[in-house]
């Protein structure tokens, strides 16, 4: 598999897939980082026409690629920032011109046996907690992205510092839109005003892609309105990391815990439309820890408007997939699972394993 850097040549523009149209609703957020799929078609448009068409690709990715070709990935979900007492008054808000130092703690599941919650009843997953200390005291979560090596280190088991972890290093472009009428200063009744929300990486930062196929130095089209990306092969330091990483995270009977590195996919039911955040049939998982609702996967507050009917009930399609970063907790053996993608058959669900969707990382 070879490793290829993507740097904008523009803004970024990849559009969620909620209903949108002109007048109402007409305000348009970008997903980012983009689904695999998207990187993965803008790849391929690179390759011969003779290869391009293959199904034996490979893909991995999109990840974050700073200016030194160090490796970021998502932070897990299970993580927190914990300060012992004594700096509790020279916390970053009070003072930010003095460093605390702080290291990860992590969410663990409830003891269903503790004072705390015996005779508590509830139904599916069990709620995780903070553990508590009286010497340390919760800062907050840590930023979003996650350096390689560090991720490393925490399927190890070790704890992580500040200095692993970064905020999301791209800022948000808003661009309106609006349709003048002919000849006339005015604007047009019709479709005359939209907002698309894009996004600009910061200089020196880039995605970073693994595929089985050849490309040399090229331009591709990537997102929407046109906007292009210069592909070019990464570096040996991209590989080196990646490859660092995935012997750290292989599957072994030994794992209590799974770290999810790219978009998941899990449906209540076969042939479900409604989605969940985690198998049911882990029989020994113990908790999760996610940004998406454990009991309400998939399901959006969004209504369609037809133009004379009620407002009817709809599912957004990137709601269904549950986000990289989530961490699965076990306490057994788990199941030897690489790819959290539904288990059914089909060339849809064949496209998911190719492009590695939900693919799983294991910690000991």
């Amino acid at each position: 598999m070879g490793w290829y850097a993507l740097e904008p040549l523009d803004v970024l523009l990849f559009r969620e897939a909620k209903p949108f149209s002109p007048g109402e609703g007409a305000w348009a957020k970008s997903l980012f980082p983009p689904m695999p799929n998207t990187v993965f078609q803008a790849l391929r448009s690179a390759l011969p026409q003779d290869s391009s068409t293959s199904r034996d690709l490979y893909f991995m990715g999109p990840l974050l690629l700073d200016g030194e070709d160090t490796l970021w990935l998502p932070t897990p979900r299970d993580l927190l920032y914990v300060c012992p007492n004594s700096n509790t008054s020279k916390s970053r808000e009070d003072k930010p011109d003095q460093t605390v130092r702080a290291h990860t703690g992590r969410l663990r599941p409830i003891d269903r046996e503790s004072p705390a919650w015996k005779g508590t009843c509830w139904k599916g997953l069990p709620p995780m907690e903070v553990p508590l200390d009286p010497n340390w005291h919760v800062e907050g979560k840590p930023p979003a992205w996650i350096q390689a090596a560090a991720l490393a280190r925490y399927l190890q088991g070790e704890n992580l510092h500040e200095e692993d972890f970064c905020n999301d290093p791209w800022d948000v472009q808003v661009l309106p839109h609006i349709l003048m009428q002919t000849d006339w200063r005015q604007v047009a009744t019709e479709e005359s005003y939209f907002t698309e929300v894009a996004v600009r990486l910061r200089r020196g930062w880039r995605l970073v892609a693994g595929l089985t196929a050849d490309i040399g130095r090229t331009v591709v089209r990537l997102g929407g309105e046109g906007h292009r990306a210069l592909v070019c092969a990464a570096s040996d330091s991209v590989k080196h990391q990646w490859e660092a990483l995935k012997a750290v995270g292989r599957w072994s009977a030994e794992c209590r815990y799974a770290y999810l590195l790219t978009p998941g996919l899990v449906q209540t039911a076969e042939n479900s439309a409604v989605y969940c955040s985690y198998p049911e049939n882990w029989k020994t998982m113990r908790g999760c820890a996610t940004d998406k609702p454990i009991l309400w996967g998939g399901v959006s507050t969004i209504y369609r408007r037809p133009a004379k009917d009620t407002p009817s009930f709809v599912l957004l399609p990137q709601r269904a997939f549950v986000p990289p970063g989530t961490v699965y907790i076990f306490d057994g053996p788990p199941p030897p699972n690489g790819l959290l993608v539904p288990e059914a058959r089909g060339n849809w669900v064949e496209t998911f394993k190719k492009l590695q969707y939900g693919k799983l990382l294991w910690g000991r």
